[in-house]
């Protein structure tokens, strides 16, 4: 058995090197690689059935990413110690490489088919994600799987002015541009990244960067699978066909779906039972016998009728389903402060599409710990988006997350990461979440607007609102294309692009773009981002009008954040053996405390509804790690009485002697009765034993002296007793 390997390395541009290796690892799966650059290494794998299940008539692809602990030495945390289920990292990253994938293949190819793509050693300088694409492009590419690639995908940067691909980790930080770019040879099929208000031209060339490197990859994969001999694609057959139903369905339907398509009804639901009515109109115009046989086909066939209609009434009137024009926006209302309790809510609805979006501002303690092989650290920004059943008006489990809901909070978190102030504004761990009541096309983008509004009722000053907004495009074999503006749903399903882009007055925050089409112009997509400026800033304004300025203040129930800066050797006092002392600090004052040490010193952070809590445990800080002065006056709680005085906390954590002759000038013969504990006294500190350190405090010296007071020696030791009368 051979184990002999097949590698085809490539350059950069740069100096810096990209192999892909085959013939040695995971021979059974019917492609596998190895990408490596630098110490980073990716082994991509793919698996697809050799027929399709009956009934099928899509793709059932799943892609999964996954990172290895052990890629990098480290150990799982948890208590199992072992790789579970995919964090939101791995999964943005499964739904980037199958959005790239996924238009490449057979539009009649239906066979179950699975891509792995797994990291199993990493590189802390390289980041994978940029070389997943390729890997799994090249894993299908030398495999005998169909498909229309190869693909590749990489991520380009712009770093102090220069664009550069697949940046290292360092460089990335200094970066005002930073895309995720999927394409074959001759088109680009997604892009998704982030951007710090920039224009779209400079988007564009991005764009174009990208593309150069793509090409380079793409034809790095046609050169391995020569190395590899070229194994002929396999033979399949997945559909069957009925041309003389397909011709019949056409005829009697066309016309009818074109004036629905041309009926300009807003409504969606009307639209569907209008579509439906049409469609079963025609199921009973066949004989009984043949309509259960011919159900799938007639469903099938109907779905491409539907589709000519919408998209013909578009290309030929202009007219879409809706009866807008190709850049008009649907209509818009919006308000904050709907909901009383959170800090900061609001509802942006436009046409069918309908968000409600909160504000919820925390302390340190809430931020989010992230812990994956690659990344090691926290985050105090979050958006979760959730898209219930109900918002389509369909019947669905309320389970956990599903991909598309991490991905679409992802892309709206990215779009309004841009605008926050940074900590020294606002202290706060700040989480969004938004809930789709309503859904008919882009609610990533009602999320966005919502998530502007929230924010600035949460008094949350950031940079600038932000707006989003979905663009379509509908294109014809010939090449006539309409570009479409706030897109419907079903403008998305049976529409050629899907083009999010979110931004400020200012420029482009944010974008994800997913194309069915090959061969999309520059020239087009240039179009289509500026298409987009104008409706974004049309719906800008709107949001602006309901929320001009961030509010003044936060809410009065926010919590309220004070920081404090202490001696580094004194963190472990404030916290205390077990923490013992902050959890009382936050038990006594209604508050919550973090700290942390930052550049040899630490950080307190105090949260709070409640001012006068904030303040008390703040006053029971600073007396921890305030150093006692011999002369200074405090004020003290009596903690213990014994025979011969009491011990006074004069500090927190700091108790000293007050002798029964400091406590008055006049003789005290008993301790009985002077003090109760935990009275409050006010005591001077005389004196400080330098071998001991004990305190001995006086309260007498802080009292007038008698005039005609004299001296008396300390009280001497007990009379034994005699037997004189």
């Amino acid at each position: 058995m051979s184990n002999k390997a097949i590698i085809k390395e490539f350059d950069l541009g740069d100096g810096r090197k990209v192999s892909i290796e085959t013939g040695r690892l995971a021979k059974q799966a019917d492609g596998s690689v190895v990408v490596r650059m630098g110490n980073a290494m990716l082994m991509a794998t793919v698996v697809s059935s050799k027929k399709a299940k009956e009934g099928v008539d899509f793709l059932p692809l799943t892609v999964d990413y996954q990172e290895k602990f052990s890629s990098v030495g480290q150990f799982p945390g948890g208590f199992l110690k072992r790789e579970s289920r995919m964090s939101e990292y791995e999964i943005l990253i499964s739904r980037l490489v199958d959005r790239a994938l996924r238009p490449m293949f057979p539009d009649d190819y239906h066979a179950d088919t699975q891509v792995m793509v797994t990291l199993i050693s990493g590189d802390k300088s390289i980041q994978p994600d940029a070389l997943a694409g390729l890997a799994a492009s090249a894993a299908i590419t030398i495999s005998d799987i169909p498909f229309n690639g190869p693909i590749s995908e990489v991520r380009v940067a712009r770093i102090d002015g220069q664009f550069v691909i697949n940046p290292f980790t360092a460089d990335l930080e200094r970066n005002d541009i930073d895309l995720m770019v999927a394409g074959s040879a001759d088109s680009i099929v997604m892009v998704e990244g982030e951007m710090n208000e920039v224009s779209e031209e400079d988007m564009l060339e991005a764009i174009r960067v990208a593309h150069q490197a793509i090409k380079l990859q793409c034809q790095a994969q046609l050169e391995l699978r020569e190395m590899c001999g070229s194994k002929p694609k396999r033979e399949y057959s997945h559909e069957t066909n009925d041309e003389a139903l397909r011709d019949q369905l056409h005829a009697a339907t066309y016309d009818k779906a074109y004036a629905v398509a041309r009926s300009a009804n807003p409504n969606k639901h009307q639209r569907m039972e209008a579509f439906h009515a049409i469609k079963e109109e025609f199921m009973q115009s066949l004989p009984e016998e043949d309509r259960a046989a011919k159900a799938g086909l007639v469903d099938r066939y109907f779905f491409d009728v539907e589709s000519d209609a919408m998209r013909n009434c578009i290309l030929n009137e202009g007219v879409r389903l809706d009866g807008r024009t190709t850049t008009t926006i649907r209509p818009i209302w919006s308000e904050v402060d709907y909901l009383p309790s959170p800090h900061g809510s609001s509802i942006f609805t436009r046409g069918e599409t309908q968000a409600m979006a909160t504000v919820t501002l925390g302390s340190k303690l809430d931020e989010q710990m992230i812990d994956v092989p690659m990344y090691e650290g926290s985050s105090k920004f979050m958006l979760h988006y959730n898209f219930p059943g109900f918002s389509t008006g369909e019947v669905k489990p309320n389970r956990a997350p599903a991909r598309r809901e991490i991905g679409h909070g992802n892309l709206a978190m990215r779009a309004l990461k841009k605008v926050l102030p940074d900590t020294t504004v606002c202290p706060y761990t700040i989480r969004i979440v938004s809930d789709i009541l309503e859904s008919n096309g882009s609610s990533s983008m009602a999320t966005v607007c919502a998530g502007t509004l929230a924010l600035l009722d949460a008094g949350v000053k950031i940079s600038g609102h932000v707006s989003g907004i979905a663009m379509g495009l509908i294109m014809n074999k010939e090449g006539k294309y309409a570009i479409l503006s706030d897109i419907l749903g079903d403008e998305d399903h049976l529409g050629d692009m899907d083009f999010k882009v979110t931004g400020t007055a200012k420029g482009i925050t944010a974008c994800q773009m997913d194309l069915k089409v090959q061969g999309l112009s520059f020239e087009i997509m240039l179009k289509a981002l500026n298409q987009a400026r104008e409706g974004r800033l049309h719906i800008l304004d709107e949001i602006v009008k309901t929320m001009p300025t961030v509010r003044e203040d936060y809410k009065p129930h926010a919590p309220r954040i004070e920081k404090l800066t202490i001696p580094k050797e004194f963190i472990g006092a404030v916290i205390g053996p077990g923490g013992k002392v902050i959890q009382e600090i936050q038990r006594e004052t209604n508050t919550q405390i973090s700290i942390e040490e930052v550049n040899n010193e630490g950080i307190v952070e105090i949260s709070s509804s409640d001012k006068s809590g904030i303040d008390a445990a703040m006053a029971r800080i600073k007396g921890i790690v305030q150093v006692p002065e011999v002369g200074e006056i405090y004020e003290g709680k009596v903690k213990n009485i014994m025979d011969f005085g009491a011990f006074i906390e004069f500090l927190p954590g700091k108790d000293g002697l007050l002798h029964i002759s400091e406590i008055s000038w006049d003789r005290i013969d008993s301790m009985q009765g002077v003090f109760k504990e935990g009275e409050m006294v006010k005591v001077k500190l005389i004196e400080v034993d330098k071998k001991t350190g004990k305190f001995r405090l006086s309260r007498k010296v802080l009292m007038p002296k008698p005039d005609n007071y004299v001296e008396k020696g300390p009280k001497g030791p007990p009379r034994r007793p005699t037997n004189e009368n």
